[in-house]
């Protein structure tokens, strides 16, 4: 019976991140995977103790750090320094557009995503309708560029984080195996979009009269300064072998010692329900696990030759996972299944299961964001108007990691294959 409540929590919450909230009620992933812990707890199939063991808190901890240094430079005007030099500059939209992909790609190899895409959303819809140009683009970039550009680092985004901490990934080694998909992609994000929209930037739609107004941080040089030399250090001490969510918080901790920003605005600004999410979603699948079922599950696709430890099982589940229950759901159910996958399959995942997220609007948490946030400024992006351009983005650029996975062994194509590096 207890395996049964189980499964059917685990079922009925992983079908939930696909629906993305529950019917008639305003309750989205994080809302339903809370959900789901406390149905275990209720229908005492698992325990406090249960949910606390299952939670890998280094992944959270490192998460949180990461969010805290990200908010010093929402703080310090630095993401408003950016957008104002992007569409400040003399040249036309093309150049724009570009800046806007390499700009955002950039920052998103080391900045959590969440906090920066928060900051940069209203900054650049603002930007764009001030050089009389349409927002919608410019708002398509930014999911896309911030989903490839997080795909080259381990701390580029949460399921990336997750993955380097449960894999202990060296951070270098890591980079050197997906920073070049990642700058590709960031390349293929400019291509599409240029492509689909080079005709029609110049034609600004109309805007409604009630528009929120956009959060102005004017730019302090010296916190700007502090920022970037804690991430300085943070990329340093990664040479190291020390824990790197150790480092993190340590880091944060001298942030928030600060005479300039209350810690109040500071913790203000982390992301809380996506750490909820993250916890929950770690007890849900955990669950499963302590019981032996994820084992049976291995085991039966390994007999099957379906184990995605290889580029023709993992491209293809990536792809259907992450546009379907999205990839920070589907990161952490692989890794709670398949617990002993080589580090050539874990950057294959974080590479593909990044890259893939761009597919589909539902397909990672940096799309809804920026989409769910762009419309309270006016600017609306459908569903169908994201997949025109999100589908061939995703598409090529999973095409291109496939191939460099594959060129330099990094992962085998087929199964039973040996890896390299």
């Amino acid at each position: 019976m207890q395996n049964a409540i189980i499964v059917l929590v685990f079922v009925l919450t992983y079908v939930g991140m696909a629906a993305g909230r529950l019917p008639w009620l305003r309750v989205d992933r994080t809302g339903i995977a809370l959900l789901g812990v406390i149905a275990l707890l209720v229908l005492k199939a698992a325990t406090l103790d249960d949910i606390a063991g299952n939670i890998d808190t280094a992944s959270l901890a490192l998460l949180f750090g990461l969010m805290i240094i990200s908010a010093q430079f929402a703080a310090s005007g630095f993401f408003d320094l950016c957008v104002q030099r992007i569409m400040g500059s003399p040249g036309g939209p093309m150049l724009l557009l570009a800046l806007t992909v390499g700009v955002c790609g950039l920052l998103s190899a080391v900045l959590v995503n969440d906090i920066l895409l928060f900051g940069l959303t209203p900054l650049l819809i603002a930007g764009a309708r001030r050089r009389n140009l349409d927002p919608r683009p410019f708002v398509l970039a930014l999911a896309a560029a911030t989903n490839a550009g997080s795909a080259a680092t381990l701390i580029g985004s949460p399921q990336n984080i997750v993955i380097g901490q449960l894999g202990n990934l060296s951070f270098w080694k890591f980079l050197a195996a997906c920073g070049v998909p990642a700058l590709v992609g960031l390349g293929i994000v400019f291509a599409v979009i240029w492509f689909q929209w080079r005709q029609r930037m110049e034609n600004p739609e109309v805007l409604p009269d009630d528009l929120p107004e956009v959060p102005i941080h004017p730019h302090d040089r010296v916190q700007t300064i502090k920022g970037a030399i804690a991430v300085v250090a943070l990329l340093v001490f990664f040479i190291f072998p020390v824990p790197h969510e150790t480092v993190a918080l340590f880091i944060a901790a001298l942030l928030i010692l600060t005479r300039k920003f209350t810690s109040r605005i500071m913790i203000a600004a982390v992301d809380w329900p996506l750490l909820l999410l993250v916890a929950c979603l770690f007890a849900v699948t955990g669950a499963l696990h302590d019981v032996g079922i994820s084992w049976k599950i291995n085991s039966a696709l390994a007999d099957l030759g379906f184990a995605p430890d290889n580029l023709t099982v993992l491209t293809p589940l990536t792809l259907l996972m992450s546009n379907t229950i999205g990839n920070v759901p589907a990161v952490i159910m692989l890794l709670q299944i398949w617990q002993a996958l080589p580090q050539g399959a874990l950057y294959g995942l974080a590479l593909l299961s990044t890259l893939s997220g761009n597919l589909l609007l539902v397909g990672s948490l940096a799309n809804l964001i920026v989409v769910e946030y762009a419309q309270r400024y006016g600017v609306r992006i459908t569903f169908a108007e994201h997949a025109r351009a999100g589908i061939p983005i995703a598409l090529l650029s999973m095409a291109f990691a496939f191939a460099w996975l594959a060129y330099w062994n990094w992962l085998p194509i087929l199964p039973g294959g040996e890896s390299g590096p």
